[in-house]
């Protein structure tokens, strides 16, 4: 049988199942499969609704897929996959905000556990957001590849590249959530968990939407996508170029270094970027600016540290945005103004997160802000 014929096989196959499913539920909800005009949006969650297309969907496409061992297979079922998600979107057949928010709540309790096996600073939070950033910044616009639709960094080899080193960390620990809320695509959960990352840290809101979806080892992408901390401002610039992004940009996400520290057993790098390190503020521009830095003495990489405190670093990265004319003149700008910073670091972090993804899949028009944890709580006090 030739694909073209069994994709219209699995196409009617999967209709039908899905008629006949959705038919037993909800008579009205049958009625959106038949008509040309698709009802107000349901108010309650669809996400039990949603499971069962999405389980009905990937029984098709698993049947052509493991069929055959080759990556066009793989491909032309990540193709079903996303012609499926945004049928979905056109139907109304989505879980809800108010589904996404109670994943997000469990990813606020997940980044407070680090207090409990004493990770580093007491939080998840860094490598959480590091995590969405990564599986993010792979996008190639030239190529439309990459980015965090697929969420590739499930598979080797890309899970073991050197710039991923540490991320196992990440990923185990939205397994655990992917576990309790297993309708949620690895990339809506790993970028969310960026987003709750953000906001619980204190950061600006991150306006975010879902509907990305999961891919194969074929999408994977290569090495040498993501920035090289020992080098300057071109690879700086090639990185980041290549993702859409200007100089304005660069420096704007590069203020994520306000966050965590370096870790000699992954990056070979050692230290924290700024004294509050999961605390969202514009503390990494104040000291870049600001502070005298010099090379470490040591046996590690090349890095620099504050020759006030010897206790903090910057990497070479780092520094060059003070070295370089363009960067440098938002480097002063963020220092001396932190609603810029927020204002622009959350633009450029929501547009990171929506790389590469088509438009159709995703389940709304505009990207949510989705309220804190302190702000739900204040809500219900109301």
């Amino acid at each position: 049988m030739s694909f073209a014929a069994l994709r219209s096989s699995l196409r009617k196959s999967v209709n039908v199942r899905a008629v006949q499913r959705v038919g037993r539920n909800n008579a009205n909800t049958f009625r959106r499969y038949t008509t040309e005009t698709p009802a107000p949006a349901p108010k309650k969650s669809n996400v039990g609704l949603y499971a069962g297309l999405g389980a009905a969907v990937v029984g098709g496409i698993a049947f052509y897929i493991y069929s055959s061992d080759s990556d066009a297979a793989k491909t032309a079922g990540t193709a079903l996959k996303s012609g499926a998600q945004s049928a979905k979107v056109a139907a109304n057949y989505v879980p809800t905000k108010a589904d996404y928010i109670k994943v997000y709540n469990k990813i606020a309790e997940v980044l407070d556990s680090a207090g409990d096996v004493d990770y580093d600073d007491g939080s998840y939070g860094p490598v959480l957001l590091r995590l969405a950033w990564h599986s993010s910044g792979t996008y190639d616009k030239e190529t439309n590849t990459g980015g965090s639709n697929y969420a590739t960094m499930r598979f080797e080899p890309e899970s073991l590249h050197g710039a991923n080193a540490g991320l196992k960390v990440a990923r185990d620990l939205m397994e655990k959530v992917h576990e309790e809320f297993p309708w949620i695509s690895y990339g809506d959960l790993w970028t969310l968990a960026g987003v709750a990352a953000v906001q619980e840290m204190g950061g600006p809101k991150i306006p975010w939407r879902p509907g990305r979806i999961d891919g194969f080892a074929a999408q994977a992408t290569p090495d040498g996508r993501l920035p090289d901390a020992s080098q300057g401002s071109d690879h700086l610039r090639n990185i980041f170029y290549r993702m859409g992004f200007n100089d304005q940009e660069i420096v704007a996400l590069s203020g994520a270094h306000a966050l965590g520290r370096c870790h000699r057993d992954r990056s070979g790098f050692d230290g924290p970027w700024t004294f509050s390190p999961i605390t969202v503020t514009n503390d990494y521009f104040t000291l870049l600016w600001n502070e005298k830095w010099v090379w470490r003495k040591w046996d590690g990489p090349k890095q620099l540290e504050d020759k006030k405190t010897h206790s903090l670093m910057m990497l070479p990265t780092d520094y060059v945005l003070v070295e370089d004319k363009s960067f440098k003149k938002w480097v002063k700008a963020y220092a001396e103004d932190q609603d810029l910073w927020f204002k622009d670091f959350s633009n450029a972090v929501s547009r990171l997160f929506e790389l590469g993804i088509p438009t159709s899949q995703f389940v709304s028009s505009e990207p949510w802000v989705l309220p804190t944890i302190d702000e739900q709580s204040e809500e219900k006090k109301q």
